[in-house]
């Protein structure tokens, strides 16, 4: 496991992280256009450098809570092997280099269960859930229709 940077976010109370390589910007959440229909966690979409992505809110797919919107939530857009979406978050922390050492390999039950948490950064004060995003965008349910949707709105 070879990951070198990570962006950091939060929900819920715990802090997660992405591998760089796939995020493709941070953004201010700025307008939602929501699209009736769509799974649970689509909120909708937002339009980022003139494409249109999926917003989905990681507090609702992980802890099945609707993410409060205040100034401090953004969208950290990241690129899957299925398309493109924003994340929902509720604070972009920073960017870590996480070194070879500080990874941990999830062995318990209910990470076995999703496959997308890949490893723990453990640092000092702190443990950082790492979310493969191909993974991630790939066991949401629904995700077919999502990218149906937006080919659809796009064209």
């Amino acid at each position: 496991m070879d990951i070198a940077k990570i962006v950091v976010f939060q929900a819920g109370n715990e802090e997660y992280g992405v591998p760089i390589e796939n995020v493709i910007s941070i953004e201010k959440l700025d307008d939602i256009n929501v699209i009736p229909n769509m799974p649970y966690y689509m909120k909708g979409v937002v339009k980022v450098r003139g494409e249109l992505i999926p917003a989905l809110d990681t507090n609702y797919i992980l802890y099945q809570k609707n993410t409060n919107v205040s100034d401090d939530i953004k969208l950290i857009v990241i690129q899957s092997s299925e398309l493109s979406v924003a994340l929902i978050v509720q604070e972009a922390k920073e960017i870590l280099d996480i070194q070879e050492e500080q990874l941990k390999s999830i062995a318990v039950g209910a990470f076995q269960a999703t496959k997308y948490f890949v490893a723990v950064a453990s640092l000092e004060e702190r443990l950082i859930t790492i979310i493969d995003p191909n993974q991630f965008v790939s066991s949401l349910e629904g995700i077919a229709l999502v990218k149906d949707e937006i080919i659809n709105h796009q064209s």
